[in-house]
């Protein structure tokens, strides 16, 4: 593993767990046991280290729903172990990370949102041609146009202070704006779907409640 790499991966988890003001080159350096002036050698700033986690960041999510669509039995399954991993990623994530990302780094955030590469967006355009194949999604929808919707649906979702949420978490919003919109271009069999893998889910958390409780 090249320098590169590996300060970035430890920068990655160094913003996630702590946020990116209170991460210092020196604790970065320290943490990896290299020299400060390492780093400076990669990277100018702070900013270009940032944008350097962003895009790694982006290819591991890429690479995990590559492999999450690859390994499950259809397309609502993937789909419900994705938002499930999204609910892990964001309750791990210190809320400083985002903080400072909306207050100090607002413009990389905003070309992220321009360029759809935020955070836990998935390929629907596959995602949706898929489930049409496997007689989940209805045949008669325009892909693009769909994508489009659930594209914005998620941007909504995202900004709780456009949509009057309250103290609703976040992953709780995404979660519940995506199957609403989804429920409404499937088939039968994609709502029965949905139905079996909504009940499983239940199930695993009453299991996971019951476990944290008296085990």
């Amino acid at each position: 593993m090249d320098y590169r790499q590996r300060i970035t991966e430890e920068a990655a988890n160094m913003f996630r767990t702590y946020g990116i003001r209170a991460v210092t080159m020196d604790m970065l350096a320290s943490q990896l046991g290299i020299s400060k002036r390492t780093i400076y050698e990669i990277f100018r700033d702070r900013d270009e280290l940032l944008s350097g986690v962003l895009k790694y960041m982006e290819e591991k999510q890429q690479e995990l729903i590559k492999r999450v669509f690859g390994e499950s039995e259809n397309v609502v399954e993937a789909i419900f172990t994705l938002l499930d991993l999204m609910s892990a990623h964001i309750r791990k994530m210190s809320p400083a990370f985002k903080l400072d990302m909306e207050k100090y780094h607002n413009d990389i955030l905003k070309v992220l949102r321009e360029n759809g590469r935020m955070p836990y967006y998935f390929d629907n355009a596959e995602m949706l041609k898929r489930g049409i194949s496997e007689g989940i999604f209805r045949d008669d929808i325009d892909i693009e146009v769909t994508n489009n919707c659930i594209y914005e649906v998620m941007k909504m979702s995202v900004d709780k202070d456009k949509i009057g949420t309250g103290k609703l978490e976040k992953e709780v919003l995404i979660r519940n704006f995506y199957l609403i919109y989804l429920r409404g271009i499937c088939t039968s069999k994609g709502l029965g779907l949905i139905e079996f893998y909504e009940k499983k889910q239940k199930i695993n958390n009453q299991t996971d409640f019951i476990k944290e409780k008296f085990f």
